[in-house]
């Protein structure tokens, strides 16, 4: 993708961008943050161009020459990359980046890395990383990419400027989903997934998906009045349905759709996942506090990070529910 079209889609992120290149004010460490699809990945390869670019103009690459050719393709000496090895980014592949590091950079003085995914590092692998963040070998720029920055240590948080992405548009991803036959509430479900959640995905599969969404509105009805209920159909049911890790964090996902639909009714106004349950939303806004709603969001998103633990599934979801009773 090119700069010019980048700046249309992410327009804020885009000028932050230019001007500190342009200036000469560029950070050592970035934290890209936003949901897949949008266009994070492409703005770091811009940015690493920019950097290099032998003919760059008012903090803009030119695209074409062999310094933005070679970014572009992905094989240029001194822009490298890391993804997740397995499910994860290990402690020995950051310590391999490091190595690469200690030599001198072949045709610049800076040396750019790339971390996709990031937040699935390793608690050993963000300690090495920190440390490489602290006391680098050779000048060096570090860009995370992540879809939760929130699951990065703290420490490196603290060390790298944060840039959130703005959402590719919610309505054109709804579309999409209803034109491939989906109904308008199962399509306003899937928009707000991943793109890598649902590539996986056979069109039996995204039913899949679907039958999930049943699940969790079960689910939310029995945590308000069947307590003892909700712990036996997690046994019975969610658990036989969200088999693994994977398939248990897409089940957590949709647990805080529900909760976002609900602060969204309080505030009376935003694009909803469950549109066909707002008789269900509206009694239950009724009864909870925004505060409440706030906590349940946030023992959902503790549990997905505890999930990446390896804790167990059914001791994890049965506290989850536990806490959600008491917030509502």
């Amino acid at each position: 993708m090119k700069w010019t079209e980048m700046e249309v889609e992410q327009p804020t992120v885009m000028t932050m961008l230019r001007q500190a290149v342009k200036k000469d004010r560029l950070s050592h460490a970035y934290i890209f943050e936003g949901m897949h699809g949008s266009r994070k990945e492409e703005a770091a390869l811009l940015m690493a161009q920019s950097i290099f670019c032998a003919r760059q103009t008012e903090g803009r690459p030119c695209e074409s020459c062999v310094e933005c050719k070679r970014i572009a393709h992905g094989n240029h000496p001194d822009v490298m990359f890391l993804h997740p090895d397995g499910d994860s980014i290990k402690k020995a592949q950051v310590e391999a980046l490091q190595k690469e590091f200690t030599y001198k950079g072949m045709e610049a003085g800076t040396k750019v890395y790339l971390v996709h995914q990031a937040d699935t590092m390793t608690a050993s692998a963000g300690n090495s990383l920190l440390k490489f963040l602290e006391e680098p070998a050779s000048p060096t720029m570090a860009v995370l990419l992540t879809e939760n920055a929130h699951f990065l240590l703290p420490t490196i948080q603290s060390r790298a400027q944060r840039i959130s992405f703005a959402p590719p548009l919610l309505s054109t991803r709804t579309a999409y989903f209803q034109e491939q036959g989906m109904s308008p509430a199962s399509a306003g479900l899937l928009a707000r997934l991943p793109d890598e959640t649902l590539a996986n995905y056979e069109e039996e599969s995204k039913e899949w998906i679907v039958q999930g969404r049943a699940l969790v509105i079960q689910l939310i009805s029995e945590v308000q009045q069947r307590p003892q209920q909700a712990l036996l159909t997690l046994q019975e049911k969610w658990l036989v349905h969200f088999k693994d890790r994977k398939e248990l964090d897409i089940g957590l996902d949709l647990l805080l759709f529900w909760y976002r639909d609900l602060l969204s009714v309080q505030k009376a106004g935003g694009e909803f996942a469950y549109p066909d349950q707002m008789q269900k939303l509206e009694s239950q806004a009724l009864s909870i506090t925004e505060q409440e709603i706030a906590a349940s969001m946030q023992f959902i998103l503790d549990a997905k990070r505890r999930l990446r633990a390896n804790v167990n599934n059914q001791l994890l979801m049965e506290q989850l529910v536990l806490h959600l009773q008491e917030g509502s």
